[in-house]
């Protein structure tokens, strides 16, 4: 880990270790040491320059969220050291919201959620982030729908005109990591897939799914067999048919005492032109960020986690529709 402090044995415990210092050990002013200054986070709702955003961000979610937990459930990851590594780091987060915030007035409620961040670090430094969290899991968990709670953001941002614009790759800030991932079989392996679910070639899912597969879904969404994987991904291209899809990063791995892995970041851009799980079609200008990780078995794929943000998806739709 050249570069790295001497205490984290490799990337994945650096990758987990700074999560916990920064979030449950409230190590919050550590983020001036472990993200650049000019950092930039994209997330579907926003992109933002700078760690003294990202601070003020943390701190605000840390009010309304005192006990957060961000459990790692695996880094995925690609690079060396001496150029740079980008881990694709999924976090099971647990939640009370005991505090004021951007979800209304302290309820009370317990809440569970997933996270996928990728983040480029060099010289113990994390200097570029793509994060997406399960904004529909959150406020359904709260009592909201996510339409609802779209429309009821951009009215307290002030309305369409003025709200806060959801991440497009025409807004794209450009920051230092370049990288398109690894040369890895199983990450081509499964961005074959992706690409043929996309292209219609639906026939790919019973072929590379294992049939006792378990998919999990933006929405806090668990759904078993590859009728589930099915429904998902139809349900998703079908609301956007003449969409764009791309494969933006691509990693796969092989470690000892696991899978055999994949992650990799996709969008899909376009008009919201299908009736699918966002209703009826709008002509809207959507993007969906996402990011998807795998796991391998005997069968074909065991596992699927895949997360975009519903509420960001609707926001951009009730923007057109008013």
């Amino acid at each position: 880990m050249k570069g790295f402090s001497d205490r984290f044995t490799d990337f994945p415990d650096y990758i987990i270790g700074i999560t916990k210092e920064i979030w449950e050990d409230r190590g919050l002013a550590t983020l001036h040491h472990y993200y650049a200054d000019d950092i930039v986070v994209r997330s579907p709702g926003s992109v933002v320059v700078g760690n003294e955003t990202v601070i003020g961000a943390t701190m605000a979610t840390l009010a309304e969220f005192p006990d957060r937990r961000l459990l790692g459930e695996d880094v995925i990851w690609s690079g060396t050291p001496e150029e740079g590594m980008l881990s694709s780091h999924r976090i099971l987060s647990t939640a009370t919201h005991l505090g004021d915030g951007v979800y209304g007035k302290a309820t009370g409620k317990a809440l569970k959620y997933r996270i996928i961040a990728d983040c480029h670090a060099i010289n113990n430094q994390i200097n570029d982030e793509w994060l997406i969290r399960d904004q529909g899991a959150i406020v359904r968990q709260m009592g909201w729908d996510p339409k609802q709670y779209a429309i009821d953001l951009i009215s307290r941002e002030g309305g369409a005109a003025n709200c806060v614009r959801p991440f497009h790759p025409a807004i794209d800030k450009p920051g230092p990591y370049m990288g398109q991932g690894n040369d890895n079989a199983w990450g081509a392996k499964y961005a074959d897939i992706l690409q043929r679910i996309m292209g219609a070639d639906l026939g790919v899912i019973p072929a590379e799914y294992d049939r006792a597969v378990t998919g999990y879904y933006p929405g806090g969404q668990e759904l078993h067999s590859t009728d589930g994987v099915d429904g998902f991904w139809v349900g998703l291209r079908a609301a956007f048919p003449s969409a764009t899809f791309s494969i933006d990063h691509q990693i796969g791995r092989e470690d000892a005492m696991m899978p055999p892995r994949a992650a990799i970041r996709w969008g899909l851009t376009g008009k919201h032109d299908g009736w699918g799980v966002f209703g009826e079609p709008t002509g809207a200008d959507v993007h969906v960020m996402g990011i998807s990780h795998v796991e391998f078995g005997p069968w074909g794929i065991r596992r699927e986690y895949t997360l975009f943000d519903e509420t960001a998806v609707w926001k951009q739709i009730a923007m057109k529709t008013g």
